[in-house]
């Protein structure tokens, strides 16, 4: 594994680790847990679980196959050749983290992690808002996409495609949550963002 393949893996690491902290601090805030997942049912527990699943598989892929490399089944080695490949991973995986963690912070009260109905917060329209309904889901792709190119495994693959699966169904839960709350607001918002990204 290159520097740069590693500095990917630990764009990633420093992101959950953020992730975390902010969750604690809102929390704090708050005088609540804002993390929703672990009262998560049916469709909304898959998604829970897919999410953790999908973070873990980004992060051990390629730290598996760097304290193993013989384990070739693990990695993508056609495409593990290519340093342009890897600089644009790493940059989009530092850009995804960073829109990740901005659209967190613009949340403010409102952060949740989770669905709930009676933890409903203000709806949030401003700032990265208005180029996606979803930009914390759109900044972790693009980082769990940005390391699947720059340590291409096969572990960080699936992880991509079971977090954009796992979005798209929380994002129907979080999306019913939120009109039930805000009503006419909310279908005026969706109206006019997207719900992934507003294209230049």
């Amino acid at each position: 594994m290159s520097l740069l393949q590693a500095a990917s893996v630990l764009v990633l690491a420093f992101y959950i680790l953020s992730l975390l902290a902010g969750s604690r601090l809102a929390s704090k805030a708050a005088g609540r847990s804002v993390w929703l997942f672990g009262a998560a049912r049916g469709r909304d527990r898959i998604a829970a679980l897919g999410f953790r699943a999908s973070f873990a598989l980004a992060l051990l892929g390629p730290v598996i196959w760097a304290l193993m490399p013989d384990l070739s089944a693990l990695s993508l080695g056609g495409w593990s050749g290519y340093p342009w490949l890897t600089f644009i991973g790493h940059m989009l995986a530092i850009c995804g983290a960073g829109f990740a963690f901005a659209a967190q912070m613009a949340m403010g009260a409102s952060w949740r992690v989770g669905v709930s109905n009676d933890a409903v917060g203000e709806l949030v329209s401003a700032g990265l808002f208005t180029l996606s309904r979803n930009p914390t889901f759109v900044g972790q792709a693009a980082l769990l996409i940005g390391v699947a190119l720059a340590v291409p495994t096969l572990a960080g693959v699936f992880g991509v495609m079971l977090f954009i699966a796992s979005a798209q169904m929380q994002i129907r839960s979080e999306e019913a949550a939120l009109l039930k709350a805000h009503g006419e607001a909310f279908m005026r918002y969706t109206a006019n963002v997207p719900r992934w990204l507003r294209l230049p």
